[in-house]
């Protein structure tokens, strides 16, 4: 048999020997020493971050991680990241008092749950380890954080912090801050994290609740000190999801960004491009569907386009409205308003936003109009014109618009570059509106326009769940009124329920704590009859919601001590948002001893609303709604709403409600206060009435004081702050009691309330 075929001397073996050797040392080292380590304890993930090559995987195992401080400093490359991980996406939990730094080359993060805790640090993820150990080439992906918030909400964190450059943001879940700061912020710090061309794309950012403060942002790039530094980050492709912290959703303050493809959906504010020139803000979608306070786009600063957007059903004014121009400031400051020059803005649709504002924000100080820019190609539908114009607007060129609406009474280079047609609006398949008239396409935004899905973001395995629970959406708990029958189904009741509560007495011997949504309801009106016997009947709590139907609560039962009252929040510290209801109920004898209040708020706590209707307070010694607890003056107040419609208020020695905002922030909406269709009947006249009102608002945003009836009672008394707030009293019947009375705190001159139709006389 001939073997020389198998000879391994051969020359021709050699070289086959010599090739393999030379490939498998040229080949990356991730196909022959990539190792999988998965961790159980911390000290494990500690060992294991010690021995990581590029191309390995440190794989946490499933389970609660209780306050782990993760450090995930490494060095991978570009074809071989270091990855962290979770055994299953989702399954591994990060709480307590939990944070993630990256710091590094080519890292990447995935499948984490922030949630149950809050950062020890000032940041839940940051992309550095200090000022000096940055991130770079690293990506977060899939990564959750929900309701990760501090117990203090005016405690100041940052959800997310990236640093250092080329770093993506992606697919993740971000829902619930409720404290103060940034959800996700640009930091452009030092020279190594600017020009950092960051991207953040595909995030979900859930519902954001009021903050009721300045500092509940839901992105920002860059702060006021490094403004004229160029950032060059990408935000695209995400969805802002009831975003309502504060008045500036997306916060730019640098510049050369590109914002695009992302929707805001019934968001609470704007797209601010605060600082920094240059930016791009270019195809994206504005929701708002009436919402009140949804707003678009502000412009601020230089060389900003603005092109290919698409805004309808905005509802908000001022800096908060669906398009704004703004007044600069002359040589301003650099953390004041820089002027708006040679802003470019063309093909944006604009249908049916309520307010457009144009050199909005002028005063005294900013004097500085917009000059060099231009509006083309856009479409303007409303059913009438939207624009106020708050100063020279001669430095803004309209070219070839287009609307709907008669355009001869705007100022004549307005009219004469919007142009007014009759246009049939369409729905598109993309569910956005365009002119049906072919002719018409060149105007507004492309029907390209691929407006981002809420299930295109974020992760796929964590839910989009709703933020509040509804009040009555749950189980009807029957309660008779015997002894402590009402105590045991408040602790046994699950979120939403009903508890149903028959006629008869109820005397309550503890403080019920609500601290999930119910509903407290009698089976037949003013048939359940509740009196209790300690400082409180109910102590609203977080993640609480209270509503009543149809009770008779009285205080004939309570301590014979000063301060008592029927509701009240924690005295002091809230973190979650509340909700209280109240209707068609009597309250009555609050007066065993002088301040029985009926509702008091304390210091920190917020209410998204507060609605009384079709109920009657009686008798009663102290204030019925005590939302003045902010006094620090930095812009901080009790509610977002107080609402009171076709009440009867009768011998009441305190003042129906004080509602405080002070200090000089302008980054809120409230509060809002409403009272409507009421009945004062000897109201506020009592020796310990501190505000010497029936009704004392201070700082109030937005006032609605109309067709009541006030009989022999104080005053109401207006102090206006900053904020241009709206106050309007008319159609009220006052005998004998004074006229209403307006002070203006900041601005000099006659107040600027809306007082008309009113009718005083004495009897």
């Amino acid at each position: 048999m001939n073997h020389s075929n198998n000879n391994t001397s051969s020359p021709r073996h050699w070289l086959f020997t010599q090739l393999l050797v030379l490939l498998m040392l040229c080949t990356p080292s991730i196909y022959v020493q990539a190792k999988d380590r998965f961790v159980t304890t911390q000290t494990e993930y500690k060992q294991a971050l010690k021995l990581v090559e590029p191309g390995d995987k440190i794989i946490l195992k499933n389970g609660t991680w209780q306050d782990f401080e993760v450090l995930f400093m490494a060095t991978g490359t570009a074809n071989a990241p270091i990855e962290l991980t979770a055994e299953t996406k989702g399954k591994v939990i990060l709480s307590g008092q939990s944070n993630l730094k990256l710091a590094g080359e080519y890292l990447q993060v995935s499948g984490l749950v922030f949630k149950n805790g809050s950062t020890p640090s000032n940041e839940v993820i940051a992309f550095r380890k200090s000022k000096t150990q940055l991130a770079n080439h690293s990506r977060v992906t899939e990564v959750v954080i929900d309701n990760y918030s501090n117990l203090d909400r005016q405690e100041s964190d940052y959800w997310v912090s990236l640093y250092g450059q080329n770093n993506r943001l992606d697919h993740n879940h971000f829902v619930g801050k409720r404290n103060v700061g940034v959800t996700v912020a640009v930091r452009l710090d030092s020279e190594n994290s600017q020009q950092n061309h960051h991207r953040i794309d595909h995030n979900y950012f859930g519902p954001r609740p009021i903050l009721g403060s300045n500092g509940g942002e839901t992105l920002r790039i860059g702060t006021s000190h490094y403004s004229l530094t160029d950032s060059f980050t990408v935000v695209e492709n995400n969805y802002f999801d009831r975003c309502d912290g504060e008045v500036e959703i997306i916060s730019v303050k640098s510049g050369k960004n590109r914002i695009q493809n992302n929707v805001f959906y019934e968001s609470r504010g704007t797209l601010t491009l605060r600082h920094g020139n240059g930016n791009i803000i270019d195809s994206n979608v504005f929701l708002g569907n009436g919402v009140e306070h949804t707003g678009g786009i502000r412009v601020i600063n230089r060389d900003q386009t603005i092109t290919n957007n698409y805004l309808e059903g905005l509802t908000g004014n001022r800096f908060g409205s669906g398009f704004t121009i703004m007044n600069g400031v002359p040589n301003s400051s650099i953390n004041r308003y820089h002027q708006v020059v040679n802003a470019n803005i063309n093909h944006n649709s604009f249908i049916n936003l309520e307010h457009i504002e144009l050199a909005a924000g002028s005063d005294s100080e900013r004097s500085a109009v917009p000059l060099d820019s231009k509006l083309n190609h856009n479409l303007f539908i409303s059913p009438t014109a939207p624009f106020t114009l708050h100063d020279d607007i001669s430095g803004l060129s309209f070219n070839d618009n287009l609307s709907n609406f008669a355009t001869k009474t705007l100022s004549p280079f307005m009219a004469k570059g919007i142009r007014s047609q009759d246009i049939t609006m369409k729905r598109a398949a993309n569910g956005l509106l365009y002119p049906s008239d072919a002719n018409f396409t060149a105007y507004g935004a492309s029907k390209k326009l691929t407006p981002t899905l809420k299930q295109d973001t974020g992760t796929l395995w964590y839910p989009k769940a709703e933020p509040t629970v509804a009040f009555q959406s749950g189980n009807t708990i029957n309660v008779s009124a015997n002894d402590d029958e009402l105590a045991s189904a408040v602790e046994r009741a699950k979120p939403g329920d009903i508890l149903l509560l028959s006629d008869g007495k109820y005397n309550i011997s503890r403080i019920l704590a609500i601290n999930k949504t119910l509903t407290f309801k009698a089976a037949n009106a003013h048939q359940a009859m509740i009196s209790f016997e300690r400082p409180s009947l109910f102590e609203i709590q977080d993640n609480g919601s209270l509503q009543l139907d149809g009770l008779f609560i009285t205080g004939l039962n309570s301590p014979d001590a000063a301060g008592n009252s029927v509701v009240r929040t924690r005295k002091w510290g809230m973190l979650t948002n509340y909700r209280f209801e109240m209707t068609n109920s009597i309250v009555e004898q609050l007066n065993v001893n002088h301040s029985f209040h009926f509702f008091d708020s304390g210091s920190r706590a917020f209410a998204d609303s507060i609605n009384v209707s079709n109920s009657q307070f009686r008798h009663i010694s102290g204030d019925l709604f005590r939302l003045d607890k902010e006094t620090d003056d930095l812009g901080i107040y009790n509610t977002e709403y107080l609402i009171l419609d076709n009440n009867q208020f009768d011998d009441i020695e305190g003042a129906i409600a004080s509602v405080y905002r002070g200090g000089s922030d302008e980054s809120t909406f409230g509060p809002h206060v409403s009272v409507t269709n009421n009945e004062f009947t000897k109201v506020g006249q009592g020796k310990r009435n501190k505000t010497g009102a029936s009704l004392k608002l201070h700082g109030v945003q937005m006032s609605q004081i109309e067709h009541n009836k006030f009989n022999n009672s104080a005053a109401i008394i207006v102090e206006h702050t900053v904020g241009e707030p709206q106050t309007r009293i008319t159609h009220n019947q006052f005998t004998d009691t004074p006229s209403p009375q307006v002070t203006e705190l900041v601005v000099i001159g006659k107040h600027t309330a809306d007082i008309n139709n009113n009718k005083v006389q004495k009897l």
